[in-house]
């Protein structure tokens, strides 16, 4: 245990699946769950870069997660996420400095994360970390 109470770890599947679902089920404005974030892709995530997807643990419960992938050239960051009761203490804060420390060890030199418009909570945490605000139009589409 840390000092702050909680422990950082790397999400260990299919173990934390259900609980991290969840998590980010009940996250609020900020997470969208979609097709990627089923069993069957989490699953395909794990065989990738399975060391930066982690989860805070208090007491053997998953107060919170984040998921990050390396493309071998950038990084992102995904599903940034603590439980509504354990909030302002730090974890956010902890899952992100250590994605950040993964990412760099494993040679990724930038890294990119989405938030939308509406999310000024996670857009005044992320600036007040260092991230700066991109001004670009962004593009998706499924491939199936």
């Amino acid at each position: 245990m840390s000092e702050a109470g909680f422990t950082i770890r790397t999400f260990q599947f299919p173990r934390d699946y259900p609980a991290v679902i969840e998590l980010w089920s009940n996250a609020g404005e900020g997470v969208h769950l979609g097709v990627s974030d089923t069993y069957e892709e989490i699953a395909k995530k794990m065989e990738r870069d399975p060391q930066l997807f982690l989860v805070a643990e208090r007491q053997e419960r998953i107060i919170g997660a984040v998921m990050g992938g390396f493309d071998g050239r950038r990084g992102l960051v995904y599903h940034l996420a603590v439980h509504h009761s354990e909030r302002n203490q730090g974890i956010a804060t902890a899952l992100m400095e250590e994605l950040e420390k993964r990412l760099k060890a494993i040679g990724c030199r930038r890294a990119y994360l989405l938030v939308t418009p509406e999310n000024h909570t996670a857009q005044r945490f992320y600036e007040k970390r260092g991230w700066q605000r991109m001004e670009i139009v962004t593009y998706g589409k499924n491939l199936e």
